[in-house]
Formats: structure tokens, C-alpha cells, sequence
């Protein structure tokens, strides 16, 4: 069976800092997996996560998209967008897509560069100042905040609060949705925060709209349906929750990466045209959504295995965008021009990222701009310190190395 570190325990601090062993140890002896604690299963190849994934008749989201069997329930929520099955889905999704559109995300562009020069001009006077600057807190975390914020239309004083929401929702997460054990005064105390700041700015946006995405939202309207109050909140739950540390990391993940192959960061200072590509083989190789789970709702039987109906299955992105079946025997290694026809990097079929465009953009926009400005930009890993999380992979320190102002 091998040593603990080729085990896959999303629990373990071991695997959670290297979880590639494992992935590769599932994939080659045991692709369809069973957890005993708590109970589910686990698919690790790209060829059975793609497939999972796009047939949302057999393995649903409706019961949640963690292993937890009763996340939605725990918190006394209403199932938000990423948690509905088709057709439901499916109407929602198209009433979102008319505010939420690539249009309106690309004229973020100018702001979203302004931005970033200001937060590598931060990194520049810390280091002057003799201080270490984190690539992490200081630049890439920052961005999607403010991406966020500004297309949600929150009011700049109050867009500190995200970073305290998106640690909540971790936590929660990670621990189970166990809000009961939770005084109201911690992660559920900062969730319902959330909910009721977004309930109230929904509620402004539609008495008095203005250009923001809220206020498209309300008027969002197709085949005669609108969206209403508790479909707008559950958008910007999913955004605030699922798009905001995940680009960080993608960003933070892409510089770490670059600085373990040089040759390959110096092809994309000198191209930055390589850095949408680029941007999907980071996701690739260091997926910021490590896993998420789908609930089986007939039996299905995988390589000789049966997943029984009403089973939790565990989709491994992380593992399966590493599949050499898929990416051939160089699928470990970075490779900013590699062809990646398909990948996982924001999943796939009905619940591919509604994001992805924005994420692209914030992540594009800091690449071209932080390499243009310090083409050895780099990180320590020796100082860096990870996010403990059984389905997200990220950083909250990350020590920048090789800031000195370029020629």
C-alpha cells in the first residue's frame, strides 16, 4: 500500500502539502476509491471526473458539493445555484448570463490594471522599506476582492469584510458545516453577516438601480422570469465563496510555478500573447478547487466497481488534470505551451465555472503586469505557509523573492 504520504487522506497536513503522490497512487491501483471516514467515494482519472461531471443525471449536485452528507441543511439555507440540478439550473444560469456577461467583465480591464500596478507598487516600497512583501496578501489575494467588489457594486469602505466571509466559508467548510459547534460570534456568525449585508444592498439596488451587476441582475429577465431576492443572494454567495481565494491562488500558484522553471518564465516575460495558455496549465498542474462531490442518484459502476445510488462522490480535479492517460508522460511537469484541448481547471458541463472569464482576466492582467515590471519575480518556499483545506489548494503566506525594480 505504501507510506503514508502516497495515502489519500484530505485531512492529513502530509497530503494536503503534497497531494500528487496519492493522486497517482488512486489513479494507477484504486480509481474508484471508498473513504471510510466520513463515508464516499472518490474518482481520480481524467477520463471518469470529465464524464461524472457532465451527466448530471447520475450524479447530481443537489445534495451538496462537499463529502458532508448535509451541508445545505446545516446551515438552514436554501440551495444556492451551484447546488441545483437541471432544468432549474439550467433557467437560472441563463437568467444570470444576461448581467453577468463577458462584456461587462472586459471593459473591467483598464481598472483591473490600474489596480494591479498599485499593488506591485505596495510590494515595491515594502521592500524598500527592508520589509519581506508576500506575494500572496499583498498582490494576488487583493485583486479579486476588488473585482468583486467593484462589479457587485460594494461600497469601497466595506470590501475589508471579504476577506473575513471567505474565512468563514472555508472554515465551515472544512470543519464540516458544523455551525452548532460555532459560537455566533465565528465562521457562522461572519456567513450570516454575509447573507444579510447582500440581502440589504439586493434590496437597495432595487428600489434605486445603478450600473452595477446587482442591479442588472434585478432586471435580468427571460421567457417572462426574473430573478428573485434568494437567487441574486445565492449568486453573490457563489462568487464571493467560489471565486475569490481560487483566483488568488491561480495567480500566486502561477508565479510559484514559473519560479521552479525559469527558462519558461522568461519566455513568458518576453510573449506575454503565452499567458492565457499559460493560465490553464497552472490551473492544471496546481488546481485551486483541489475536489468537489457530486451525489449519485442510480447505481454506476466504474471499473468493475459499484457506487451505489445516494452515495457522495468525490470529484479529484487535482488528480485528474495530472492523468498521464490525458496528458501523456510529461503530465507533472510545467509546460506554458502545452495543447490542453479539455482540462478541469473549472470543471465541466452544466456547472462549468460561471466565473471563468473573470478569474482568465484578474489572472492575465497581474501575469502581464507583475512579470513586465520584475521579470525574476519569485517566491520562498521554504517560508511559505499553506491553506489547510481537505477540498481547496492555496497559500496564506507567501514570501516574494526577486522584487528588485527591473531595467
Amino acid at each position: 500500500m505504501g507510506d503514508a504520504h502516497d495515502q489519500y487522506d484530505p485531512f492529513d497536513p502530509d497530503f494536503q502539502a503534497d497531494p500528487y503522490p496519492a493522486y497517482r497512487r488512486l489513479r494507477d491501483e484504486e480509481p474508484v476509491h471508498r473513504h471510510g471516514a466520513p463515508p464516499f467515494w472518490a474518482l481520480s482519472r481524467f477520463e471518469d471526473v470529465w464524464t461524472a461531471v457532465r451527466d448530471a443525471a447520475a450524479f447530481s449536485s443537489a445534495e451538496g458539493l462537499t463529502f458532508y452528507p448535509d451541508e445545505i441543511g446545516a446551515l438552514g439555507l436554501a440551495p444556492t445555484m451551484v447546488m441545483l440540478d437541471p432544468p432549474r439550473h439550467t433557467a437560472l444560469r441563463r437568467l444570470v448570463g444576461h448581467g453577468f456577461t463577458p462584456r461587462r467583465v472586459g471593459a473591467l480591464e483598464d481598472l483591473l490594471r490600474e489596480f494591479v500596478r498599485g499593488r506591485i507598487a505596495v510590494m515595491e516600497r515594502t521592500v524598500a522599506d527592508g520589509e519581506p512583501a508576500d506575494l500572496h496578501r499583498d498582490f494576488s489575494s487583493p485583486l479579486p476582492t476588488f473585482a468583486l467588489a467593484h462589479l457587485l457594486g460594494v461600497p469601497e469602505p466595506d470590501r475589508a469584510r471579504f476577506g473575513p466571509w471567505v474565512t468563514a466559508l472555508t472554515r465551515l467548510q472544512d470543519d464540516g458545516f458544523d455551525a452548532g459547534a460555532l459560537d455566533s460570534g465565528g465562521a457562522a456568525g461572519a456567513v450570516a453577516e454575509m447573507f444579510q449585508y447582500f440581502t440589504d444592498l439586493i434590496t437597495a439596488r432595487r428600489a434605486a438601480p445603478t450600473g452595477d451587476l446587482i442591479s442588472a441582475l434585478t432586471a435580468a429577465e427571460a421567457d417572462g422570469e426574473r430573478l428573485t431576492d434568494w437567487d441574486i443572494l445565492g449568486f453573490c454567495f457563489v462568487m464571493v465563496a467560489g471565486g475569490n481565494d481560487t483566483t488568488g491562488n491561480l495567480i500566486s500558484h502561477g508565479v510559484a510555478l514559473l519560479d521552479g522553471d525559469h527558462a519558461q518564465r522568461e519566455r513568458l516575460a518576453a510573449d506575454p500573447a503565452l499567458i492565457p495558455n499559460a493560465l490553464l496549465e497552472f490551473l492544471r498542474l496546481e488546481g485551486s478547487v483541489q475536489g468537489l462531490a457530486r451525489t449519485t442518484t442510480r447505481p454506476v459502476v466504474l471499473h468493475g466497481v459499484e457506487i451505489p445510488a445516494g452515495e457522495k462522490v468525490m470529484m479529484l480535479y487535482g488528480a485528474a488534470n495530472r492523468d498521464e492517460r490525458e496528458f501523456g508522460p510529461t503530465a507533472g511537469r510545467l509546460d506554458v505551451t502545452r495543447e490542453i484541448p479539455r482540462h478541469l481547471g473549472f470543471a465541466s458541463g452544466v456547472h462549468f465555472c460561471i466565473g471563468s472569464h473573470l478569474a482568465k482576466l484578474q489572472a492575465r492582467v497581474a501575469l502581464e503586469e507583475l512579470l513586465a515590471a520584475h521579470p525574476h519575480v519569485g517566491v520562498d518556499l521554504d517560508r511559505a505557509e499553506r491553506l489547510s483545506s481537505a477540498f481547496t489548494r492555496g497559500w496564506t503566506k507567501l514570501p516574494a523573492t526577486g522584487l528588485a525594480p527591473s531595467t
